[in-house]
């Protein structure tokens, strides 16, 4: 390749992220389980694509001006994602973040120029201290500025229709079956999933969801039920209110797992694969582990892994952090076994196992 041939811009690098079989992971089962792996993009992470994709639409529609601010709402990932997009087009970024938001995720916002504001966890979205809240009154406090409003915007599901879906087909040669994928603001799911079934409606879309949110019981009852909801660490999984951007219709059903497994499973990860993934990542694998009895011995399974282990290091690969959680909830037993299963045949396992 030649210099004429790169990228003009690190922007030109987002998407068309690799598809890697996890054959070592998944060694005694005998379907294939390949992985859709999104750290590979430039932000790390698979929201890249949908804040191009917004902000270029902005763009467009001639809502953003040079120097202008974009205000976002975000679990971290987005947010790093606006802030390097901000950082090359020269407009402002803040960002309203839980405080389950790692430290990593924090200093890397900061470091590419966002500014962050930290707010509770654990309120009710109406809350006008939540993150919902504190985003959108941002956005109104800077005249001129755009909201992302990534769980409510559907240009967030458009941006994996138009991109991560005809890859996901393209690479697999369209011989998927089963997608598996978290659950947050439901864009991703949303749009590789519509794009699937409109490729081969027998493909069976499968939402992550945690235990302590309320989709999975949405999804089934159509209610929105408060006692689903407790406290729980993972990041961008599972929610606690409805997102318009989650398209339930296209998502055949959801697959609940904990805290505990999912940090479990993604601290498996890189000792068996050397793929470094993040705690969502974990908690995607958690729900194919649960799912393979019921795959057919046919199945093309692909299951995205969201995006890098590197922003939390002081969280799911920290044993002093993992050691001070009071957790909810242990390992569901197929978790458990497979996890064993795993350390007995490699003679590897993350410490605390």
């Amino acid at each position: 390749m030649s210099l004429n041939d790169q990228p003009t811009t690190l922007l030109k690098t987002i998407g068309n992220t690799p598809m890697i079989p996890l054959d070592k992971f998944f060694h005694a089962s005998p379907i294939r389980i390949y992985a859709k792996v999104e750290s590979y993009n430039p932000g790390h992470s698979m929201k890249d694509r949908v804040a191009l994709h917004i902000i270029e639409e902005a763009e467009r529609r001639g809502e953003l001006r040079p120097g202008a601010t974009i205000v976002e709402t975000t679990s971290g990932n987005t947010g790093y994602s606006i802030a390097m997009i901000c950082a090359i087009k020269g407009y402002k970024c803040i960002v309203a973040v839980n405080s389950k938001c790692a430290q990593e995720k924090l200093n890397v916002l900061r470091a590419m120029g966002a500014e962050v504001h930290v707010c509770p966890a654990n309120v009710p979205p109406e809350h006008p201290d939540s993150y919902y809240s504190t985003g959108a009154r941002l956005a109104k406090e800077h005249p001129g500025s755009i909201y992302i409003n990534q769980y409510f915007n559907p240009k967030n599901a458009e941006s994996y229709y138009l991109t991560a879906g005809p890859e996901i087909w393209k690479q697999t040669n369209g011989k998927v079956t089963h997608f598996f994928a978290c659950s947050g603001t439901g864009g991703t799911i949303s749009g590789i999933g519509k794009y699937l079934k409109e490729q081969n409606p027998a493909v069976e879309v499968i939402g992550v969801d945690a235990v302590g949110s309320i989709l999975k019981k949405y999804k089934e009852t159509g209610i929105i039920d408060p006692n689903e909801l407790q406290p729980y660490r993972m990041e961008g999984v599972g929610k606690n209110m409805i997102p318009s951007a989650t398209d339930f219709s296209v998502i055949d059903r959801f697959v609940k797992v904990n805290d505990f497994e999912s940090a479990h499973v993604a601290r498996m990860l890189p000792l068996i694969e050397g793929l470094m993934c993040g705690y969502s990542s974990g908690a995607a694998l958690a729900a194919v582990i649960k799912e393979l009895e019921h795959l057919p011995a046919d199945a093309v399974p692909v299951v995205l892994l969201p995006d890098h282990g590197e922003r939390y290091m002081t969280k799911v690969f920290d044993d002093r952090w993992m050691q001070a959680q009071e957790w909810l909830n242990g390992f569901t037993p197929v978790v458990k076994d497979f996890l064993l299963e795993l350390k007995n045949t490699y003679g590897v396992s993350p410490t605390l196992l």
